[in-house]
């Protein structure tokens, strides 16, 4: 804290005024990363112009222009806390918790409305396809500080949108269609009866 009050021109004890701890300090630093994080989301996910499936595809190119300006060493803040305050405080982790729920809110939907317009298949949950999509993606980004690279990335992105959010081949979706018919067809047939 020392440091940062001296790279703000502060004195120390201006800080342990307004913040109580270090864990409100760092709980204010990430919900401050988290609106700007939001704004990203928004950016890509409400974009009317493009699918849903390009939206999330949309996002995840946001991100990796982000990370490629910060020359591929610094990651999500989020993803850091959890990794290293969600185990020694329990308010962070609180805090963490409540972020990943709000955060996966939007891609839900989005991934819903793909769901909808046939671009994504719908065997999973739109909620849990959202919590999957942002878990991967945190490892990916992990991986990328590591090797201080976009390979873990590129990887992701290329994987997920082949299989996961691969889009429905028509023969399949045909077929998907044809048996619900059927079902429709035999069940009103035995309501006739």
């Amino acid at each position: 804290m020392r440091d940062i009050c001296a790279a703000a021109g502060a004195p120390q004890g201006s800080f342990t005024n307004h913040f109580r701890s270090k864990e409100a300090f760092a709980a204010e630093v990430l919900d401050r990363y988290f609106d700007y994080l939001q704004g990203l989301v928004a950016q890509a996910l409400k974009d009317e112009t493009l699918t849903p499936r390009e939206r999330l595809k949309r996002y995840l190119e946001i991100i990796t222009g982000k990370l490629e300006r910060d020359g591929w060493r610094i990651g999500c803040l989020i993803g850091d806390l959890s990794l290293e305050a969600s185990s020694h405080s329990k308010r962070l982790r609180k805090r963490l918790d409540a972020i990943f729920k709000k955060w996966r809110t939007p891609f839900a939907s989005c991934i819903a409305a793909a769901q909808s317009a046939g671009e994504v298949d719908s065997r999973f949950d739109a909620t849990e396809l959202a919590e999957f999509l942002l878990a991967s993606w945190e490892g990916a980004i992990l991986r990328m500080k590591v090797e201080r690279r976009p390979a873990a990335l590129e990887r992701f992105k290329t994987i997920v949108f082949e299989t996961v959010f691969q889009k429905p081949r028509a023969s399949a979706a045909a077929a998907r269609q044809r048996r619900t018919h059927k079902g429709s067809t035999a069940k009103s047939k035995r309501d006739r009866r």
